[in-house]
């Protein structure tokens, strides 16, 4: 049995490692940003895990505060992450690249020796690419520190409470009859189940074979873009005319919406992304942890309720 330290343990990925965590028979340290953030934790798991869960607030920008949420730990898995900004790369940084830097730094004065890392696949150092950039480099100095790291690098990840099919879940309930296509449709995922996903967190801590080596993790089978709108359209029981729309135009609209911080399903930053495949190997979840993951049709089904009561 392990103690864990799981950093974004509020979020959409840690509320499904967390309890993965707790079920194979850690303790966990939960470390959320904000105090009233521990409910988030403690509320999605069953009564009888609540008492080996304990909360601890910290921010990963700020290492000062990450030391007492590291007393008596022996692993980190390093979840906290953002996937945009409106200030044109730099909370990316500060967040992603920074925060990482941070955490690896107080665990290693810790005395922690094991880390898990959440990378993200086809992520490349491209100064235009900011999220990209900013989580290639944190994976770089997780690589470069002398703790027993492995690095978890997933495509999109789909479950209850997600972000990317629940945008694209949103499109389809506020736009009758037609939703939009971003350019025409072929950029290229591999989605990846969150319950997959934390399986192959808690696969990695009871395989020391695992530590120094990088896993690219996505499902059983490539999607285009058009092809996962098709497939949350079915889920919704939602019948749409799919309209390509030519990504300038949408870059243009993006950008006047985060000039004046409105909310838009995607930034420009994540629309230059587009020009990265978003795949890896199709048995990448298999050679590195044994178990072929689940596919993505008729999976989606969470999608039918609002994002606020999943």
């Amino acid at each position: 049995m392990t103690r864990i330290l799981v950093t974004g343990a509020a979020g959409f990925v840690g509320s499904h490692v967390v309890p993965a965590l707790l079920e194979a028979g850690h303790d966990v340290v939960g470390l959320v940003r904000r105090e009233d953030d521990a409910g988030r934790v403690v509320d999605r798991l069953r009564p009888d895990q609540r008492a080996r869960v304990a909360v601890a607030a910290g921010d990963v920008t700020d290492r000062e505060t990450l030391a007492p949420a590291m007393d008596g730990v022996d692993t980190v898995v390093h979840l906290a992450a953002i996937p945009r900004d409106w200030d044109g790369g730099a909370s990316l940084r500060l967040v992603n690249t920074e925060g990482t830097r941070n955490v690896v730094v107080a665990a290693q004065e810790a005395g922690v020796r094991r880390f898990v890392h959440l990378g993200a696949m086809g992520v490349a150092d491209e100064p235009d690419l900011h999220y990209s950039s900013s989580k290639a480099r944190a994976i770089s100095i997780v690589r470069d520190s002398s703790l027993a790291w492995t690095v978890l690098s997933p495509s999109v990840l789909y479950g209850p409470r997600d972000g990317f099919f629940n945008i694209l879940a949103g499109l389809v309930r506020y736009s009758p009859l037609i939703t939009p296509l971003t350019g025409g449709g072929d950029a290229r995922f591999q989605p990846l189940a969150i319950g997959d996903f934390a399986r192959t967190v808690v696969a990695s801590l009871a395989d020391d074979g695992t530590v120094g080596r990088e896993y690219a993790l996505g499902g059983p089978r490539y999607w285009t873009y058009r092809e996962m709108v098709e497939e949350v359209c079915r889920a919704m029981g939602a019948r749409r005319f799919l309209v390509p729309v030519p990504v300038p135009l949408i870059r243009l609209v993006a950008g006047a919406a985060e000039a004046v911080r409105l909310p838009f399903p995607a930034s420009t930053d994540q629309l230059r992304q587009l020009r990265l495949d978003n795949t890896g190997p199709l048995d990448g979840v298999r050679s590195g942890f044994g178990f072929d993951p689940q596919p993505m049709e008729g999976n989606l089904g969470y999608l039918r309720r609002r994002l606020a009561d999943q």
